[in-house]
């Protein structure tokens, strides 16, 4: 160890009073801002996964079209003014050559049609409305993982069955009903058709549980009185869901119909994410700098204490850098036993909330060990604290000997 480790060693020990508060602040604001980013990402992963057992990352589908204002005649006059909705079929005009095209794209994992059918469940004199999706069972389970939030019944069931329907645990509730009973569906075309209800399924988002019910493709078609070749949407999955904004637009462009992000269908949840995000990074970054200002006091007070040592140690042949080194190794060492604490600490604590069940679909509390949080942790603590002891370095380094000693 040479000379300037083993002054501020020194300095470390000769007070350890002030040492342990730096360290403790160092310690809490470490532990702070690991657990709650390991929080966050905790609460992303299973807010995303709720979205998920709903939405596909990308959804093509043939948009409205608003009629143009015609351009103006000779006279000078506007034929039509108003643009509307034009009223026309919302079907995707050969689905399957789009449904190929799509797969080509190397980033797909998934992409499976659907055709949603606005219905009434009808069971006696209940009458509940809703969307019944339909869908090929396979690729959906592929696509949703619905058999992962099935609470009754088998999902596999409808492969084999087509009168088979799987409605939500709000409409089930409602009406009533159980595995193995009737329900009959009239759809907005006016088709009346009798279901065998095979299974239920609980997504824990009650607006798509007391509304939406899954049936085969051909069976939805039917009840819209359309061919085998009628889509009105495909669904696509992509190898990173964050990258789904971009792969949208380069789909628009491909199959010349409107593609939409899972971002952009669900800008409320997004801003709330965004919000939260904010507001955590805020507060644990506010925490650690906290710390780091109170080890920049500590040893700021340090070197007014010691102003006489400094002159001495730079009388006798110390150079300024020296008296830096001795300095930002004190700031140093108190970061690095602040930051092995918080690190332990950190992860007391999430060891302990991961074994509190929260109940419902969520389970246990969304929280993890993340590596990546850990890292940014340990970084963004070290150089506060190394910062913190370097400003006061700098100042004591530039002190002059010949000053102090008149004094």
């Amino acid at each position: 160890m040479n000379i300037n480790s083993l002054i501020s060693k020194t300095y470390i020990f000769s007070n350890k009073k002030l040492t342990a508060v730096a360290v403790l602040g160092v310690l809490l604001g470490m532990s702070v801002y690991i657990f709650m980013n390991c929080l966050l990402v905790g609460f992303d992963r299973t807010s995303n996964a709720s979205v998920f057992r709903n939405t596909s990352h990308i959804r093509v589908y043939k948009d409205d079209e608003i009629s143009r204002v015609l351009p103006e005649n000779k006279a000078g006059n506007f034929i039509i003014i108003n643009p509307k909705v034009v009223p026309d079929n919302n079907t995707i005009i050969n689905p399957k050559l789009i449904l190929a095209t799509i797969l080509k794209q190397k980033e797909v994992t998934v992409a499976a049609p659907q055709v949603n059918a606005s219905v009434f469940y009808n069971n006696g004199k209940s009458q509940i409305s809703g969307i019944a999706a339909g869908i090929n069972p396979d690729e959906a389970n592929l696509m949703y993982d619905i058999k992962s939030f099935m609470v009754e019944g088998k999902y596999d069931l409808l492969k084999s069955n087509p009168n088979g329907i799987i409605i939500g645990s709000g409409i089930a509730e409602k009406m009533n009903v159980e595995v193995g009973d009737n329900i009959n569906l009239t759809s907005s075309r006016g088709v009346n058709r009798t279901f065998k209800l095979i299974g239920i399924f609980k997504t824990n988002n009650s607006a798509v549980d007391k509304t939406k019910s899954y049936i085969n493709l051909a069976s939805s078609q039917q009840l819209l009185k359309e061919g085998n070749s009628y889509i009105t949407d495909i669904n696509v999955n992509v190898t990173d869901p964050e990258t789904a904004g971009d792969m949208a637009k380069k789909l628009t462009q491909i199959t010349g119909y409107k593609a939409e992000g899972w971002k952009e269908a669900n800008e409320t949840l997004m801003a709330a994410n965004k919000m939260r995000k904010l507001i955590i990074s805020f507060v644990s970054l506010t925490i650690l700098l906290v710390a780091g200002f109170g080890i920049y006091n500590i040893l700021n007070m340090t070197v007014s204490q010691k102003i006489n040592d400094i002159a001495i140690l730079k009388a006798i042949g110390f150079k300024g850098k020296d008296v830096i080194r001795i300095f930002v190794m004190q700031a140093i060492s108190i970061g690095i036993m602040g930051v092995i604490g918080g690190i332990i600490l950190a992860t007391v604590l999430i060891t302990i909330l991961k074994t509190v069940y929260l109940g419902g679909d969520i389970g246990y509390f969304p929280i993890d060990y993340e590596p990546v949080k850990y890292i940014q942790g340990i970084v963004i603590g070290l150089g506060i604290t190394f910062f913190a002891g370097y400003i006061p370095a700098k100042k004591a380094a530039g002190i002059d000997p010949v000053e102090i000693f008149r004094k």
